[in-house]
């Protein structure tokens, strides 16, 4: 958001919306929390270098943005359902049979994305999707002074996580996420054992005692980036949850989906400037997306397989709570993009856990 326009940041920090946030909170299956701050150097900053907002209020601070926006067009209330190539670009249809045409299509239709599967081709795979389910719920117990996010790895929901994230007025982002597959193979109903969770986890059922539900419980689809797919095409850019570019650890998604949003316009100014909307051409997208994402994407689905091993998450907990250098590595990995660089050599992770 600093990089598109600065006055971005400091909007949101004093919005009403939006909570600032220093930390996340990692609790291993042994029920160890290992407290990892977003920033070293806190009393530099002017305002928490994280935000925590309803996901309804941010898309909403966005698309005001938008419309403030004299070079941009929106029309609002419509779905685009089905897109066919033409002579010049792509050609979409709405409900009233409408008819939209251009000469690049950017598509950012989330999850569930009709273009992705219509025109791109993509389909998801249960090991590399992940279904997510969240409710709001006011009076939670324990939420953390300096609003940390805290992320609940539990033996029964592994390889995934229930989390609690502090939001305004008092309120939480609560919620369970877990991949496709082993939600199969398990047989595991999400919406019961994120019941169950509440009421009889002993580290969490005690915090939700006074707890009221606010809005009603939703399922998500999370396409994840674990694996490398085709972004781009004749006349198209996929970004976003449509391009599945979701974190396979945290499941977060905003981030990379801005990231490739801003990569999606520069090309857009490039195939503009040379009128060449080519899938060769539109290569470059993909390969910026991946050299800026693909390590991290990575390096997230490879912490996601360690989710699968409980004993070997626990010892990596109670070592970082052990060992400052473990621990200060893991703090810097938020600000240090050098640092984040070695990650990809598994002789650092040796080094460290072995020191």
């Amino acid at each position: 958001m600093r990089k598109l326009d600065e006055n971005l940041v400091a909007e949101i920090a004093q919005s009403k919306s939006a909570l600032g946030s220093w930390g996340v909170t990692f609790i291993a299956p042994n029920g160890k929390a290992l407290r990892v701050p977003f920033t070293l150097h806190p009393e530099k900053r002017k305002h928490a270098p994280g935000f925590i907002a309803k996901r309804i209020d941010f898309d909403n601070f966005l698309t005001q943005k938008v419309k403030a926006n004299p070079l941009v067009t929106l029309i609002e209330n419509v779905e685009l359902r089905h897109f066919s190539k033409t002579n010049n670009g792509m050609e979409a249809t709405d409900k009233n049979e409408n008819k939209y045409e251009a000469k690049l299509f950017i598509a950012c239709d989330g999850a569930y994305s009709s273009f992705a599967k219509e025109v791109a081709g993509l389909h998801t795979d249960a090991q590399h999707n992940c279904f997510g389910l969240r409710a709001y719920y006011e009076n939670v117990e324990g939420l953390d002074n300096e609003n940390f996010i805290e992320l609940h790895f539990i033996k029964g929901a592994l390889p995934g996580y229930f989390w609690i994230f502090p939001l305004p007025n008092g309120t939480a982002n609560v919620g369970i996420g877990m991949r496709a597959d082993k939600l199969k193979d398990k047989s595991i109903n999400l919406k019961k054992l994120f019941e169950e969770i509440i009421q009889n986890n002993p580290a969490i059922s005690r915090r939700f005692t006074n707890a009221r539900l606010v809005d009603r419980v939703k399922l998500f689809g999370l396409p994840l980036g674990s694996k490398k797919r085709k972004l781009s095409g004749d006349n198209y850019l996929l970004c976003g949850d449509a391009a599945m570019l979701i974190d396979p650890f945290t499941g977060e998604g905003i981030g990379n989906a801005m990231f490739s949003g801003m990569f999606a316009a520069e090309q857009a100014e490039k195939c503009i400037a040379q009128n060449n909307f080519s899938a060769k051409f539109n290569k470059q997208y993909d390969e910026a997306v991946y050299n800026r994402l693909w390590h991290e994407l990575l390096l997230s689905y490879r912490l996601q397989q360690l989710v699968n091993f409980p004993s070997l998450f626990n010892f990596v907990v109670n070592k970082a709570n052990r060992s400052p250098h473990l621990r200060a590595a893991i703090m810097s990995m938020f600000e240090d993009l050098d640092l984040r660089a070695q990650l990809k050599n598994p002789l650092y992770y040796l080094k460290i856990l072995f020191s």
